[in-house]
């Protein structure tokens, strides 16, 4: 029987601190964000989501993204990383996007922005506010603004596998927009099952036409939600197409953002579109860390610190998050001694 056939070496964004945080309903304090930002970078993660830089009226997680922003250019901890890794900033619209520019020309902004559609428009418009075709002209307005800046643009493509609000999607209508990204400029691009509709099959297979039509994997980022436990299923699938680019939250955190936060009502982006809030979420980063350890994949971190700040983080949460490694650890390397 043959093995499996997927890449020896990945690289892993972890997106805690902003998609991980927008779904909790209590405010993550300034500093947990910083020493957590410190702690992955320090875990050898070349890349991590910082905030969301549009008005925080709506998400007011993320009031301090500025502060949390100038805390992790100034820390002494991770100076000598700081060249090597992408601080990634979320800008769905024209402010936000300017916002991130001002502040990467000043030395403390973001050095990657992420701007999004969806291939179901009426989730696109429920995310942005704009149609699908006014939100292109202004990708394609601001897009070389960004580059001409010195920054990456990341374009994301949302609803691939099927849209909580209209049900199910076209996978052929995400290739196509993948190709628009690029045809805009855009430097990479994530492709996002946004509230865990993807099953392992049709991942298979939308990845194995991105392949066929891209060829090269190091452009492309996969993107799973958990909210059904198929999170790491879907990650294998990605894996055996070739994929070499994965996001994931510390403990599983991640999903819709909150739309009450600490005492307050807020408007997030409306209704929740499932009936628990606390399990959904993205694939937990210590899962499959210790998953793709175990199956002899260069991930480029440190697996028992990435335990250890899931611990830490499941602290900073206030309750037990989604990560099975962090009941049971990683499996032993070598013998225990404990015959």
């Amino acid at each position: 029987m043959s093995s499996l056939n997927y890449p020896k070496k990945v690289t892993i964004g972890d997106i805690t601190v902003r998609d991980g945080f927008q779904h909790e309903e209590k405010f993550i304090s300034t500093n947990a964000k910083i020493w957590l930002s410190e702690q992955l970078l320090l875990a050898g993660f070349k890349h991590i989501e910082v905030t969301n830089m549009g008005n925080p009226r709506g998400m007011p997680q993320f009031k301090d993204a500025d502060e949390v922003f100038k805390g992790i250019r100034k820390s002494k901890k991770i100076a000598h990383l700081l060249p090597e890794v992408k601080l990634t900033a979320v800008t769905i619209r024209e402010r936000a996007i300017e916002r991130a520019i001002e502040g990467y020309k000043e030395g403390w902004g973001p050095d990657r922005i992420l701007i999004m559609v969806s291939t179901s428009e009426s989730h696109h418009k429920k995310n942005s506010g704009l149609s699908l075709e006014d939100y292109w002209k202004m990708c394609e307005e601001w897009i070389p603004k960004c580059r001409d800046a010195g920054m990456k643009v990341n374009g994301t493509v949302s609803t691939i596998w099927g849209c909580p609000i209209e049900g199910p999607t076209k996978l052929e209508k995400a290739i196509e927009f993948t190709q628009r990204w690029f045809d805009i400029g855009a430097t990479d691009v994530e492709h996002a099952d946004h509230d865990g509709s993807a099953s392992p099959d049709r991942v298979y297979r939308y990845f194995s036409m991105l392949m066929d039509h891209f060829q090269k994997p190091d452009k492309h980022i996969v993107h799973f939600h958990v909210t059904r436990g198929w999170g790491l299923a879907n990650v294998l699938a990605a894996l055996q197409t070739g994929m070499t680019n994965y996001e994931s939250c510390m403990g599983g955190l991640g999903g819709q953002p909150a739309n009450f936060v600490d005492d307050c009502p807020v408007s997030g982006t409306g209704s929740y579109y499932y009936k628990d809030p606390n399990i959904v979420g993205l694939v937990s980063t210590e899962d499959m860390v210790v998953m793709m350890d175990e199956m002899g994949i260069d991930t480029g971190v440190d697996v028992d610190k990435v335990l250890e700040i899931g611990n830490m983080v499941e602290k900073i949460i206030g309750r037990r998050l989604r990560s099975e490694s962090i009941l049971n650890g990683r499996i032993p390397k070598s013998l225990t001694g404990r015959g």
